[in-house]
């Protein structure tokens, strides 16, 4: 399996790479909408909750741009049928998937954190990048696992780009939540404060239990 979940990974990192049609896409979306937030809000600066609120819900938005194209390639070039062929375990798929869309994620929030540091961030990001940096990385995981899954499901379908964002963003209210809330008191004008502990276990239990249910039934999903 490790071999199946490397081979992939490889795959869809060159795809990238060559045709670019993910995570430039993503972070050009992020900055239009902190662009778009810097002028609707008048304001020249936010903290606080209303920092974390625009933060959270342009990732999310952002995010669903790299979930709808995910499994596209399978898809229209017939690699489903391939890897369905071939003596692999199936989860391996939903492996490489996931850590592949997490690492969208991640290249997406380091461009995405330092425009909307410099366009719409009051306070200095420097304290808070430590604690900021954990919180989004376990969104991240979660966010992986639930993209992946609804790429899956949605891919088969002929309205592929309907279907993602009104699966994936309320399965990920509850990620939005956690993580605006935990990073709340990280942007605040005063500096930044501490993150409380419920919040990150809320991030881990949410990617635990989804990361569980997402291994155990992927694999039916592919065969239907």
């Amino acid at each position: 399996m490790r071999a199946a979940v490397g081979a992939l990974i490889r795959k869809d990192l060159r795809l990238e790479l060559r045709t670019r049609e993910s995570v430039p896409a993503m972070i050009l979306f992020s900055l239009g909408t902190f662009v778009l937030f810097h002028f609707a809000l008048d304001k020249p600066s936010v903290d606080g909750d209303l920092a974390a609120g625009v933060l959270w819900v342009t990732l999310l938005f952002a995010a669903v741009l790299g979930i709808n194209r995910l499994f596209v390639a399978e898809r229209e070039e017939g690699g489903f049928d391939g890897f369905l062929l071939a003596p692999v375990d199936r989860t391996a798929m939903f492996v490489a998937k996931a850590t592949v869309l997490f690492a969208f994620l991640v290249a997406l929030e380091i461009a995405a954190v330092a425009a909307f540091a410099i366009l719409l961030l009051e306070p200095s990001p420097w304290p808070a990048l430590p604690g900021l940096a954990l919180v989004l990385l376990l969104a991240d995981a979660g966010l992986a696992v639930v993209g992946t899954l609804v790429a899956a499901l949605a891919v088969q379908t002929r309205a592929r780009d309907l279907l993602v964002p009104l699966l994936a963003i309320p399965l990920a209210i509850p990620l939005v939540i956690g993580g605006a809330r935990a990073t709340s008191p990280l942007l605040d004008a005063a500096g930044a404060g501490s993150i409380e502990g419920r919040w990150l276990l809320i991030l881990a239990l949410y990617d635990l239990v989804f990361g569980l249910l997402a291994y155990a039934i992927f694999d039916f999903l592919l065969e239907d």
